[in-house]
């Protein structure tokens, strides 16, 4: 595993972990505490997925990344 991309995801995970149970208790509090949670775990993965795979890594400059010139 890159160590590199994980200093990119983990922060992106913990915010999205922090944004959500802000957002769930404040403006969605009629949403029952096992589903909040659940929608807390599923957004904290997903977003660290997607930050694993669209950020790119370091020093990853091929040739092939050429655009078509």
């Amino acid at each position: 595993m890159e160590k590199k991309r994980f200093k990119f995801v983990i922060p992106v995970m913990v915010i999205v972990a922090i944004g959500s149970v802000y957002m769930l208790r404040n403006y969605y509090a009629e949403v029952p505490a096992i589903e909040q949670l659940l929608i807390t775990i599923c957004a904290t993965l997903g977003s660290g997925v997607l930050a694993y795979f669209l950020f790119p890594q370091q020093g990853e400059n091929k040739i092939d990344d050429r655009g078509p010139y």
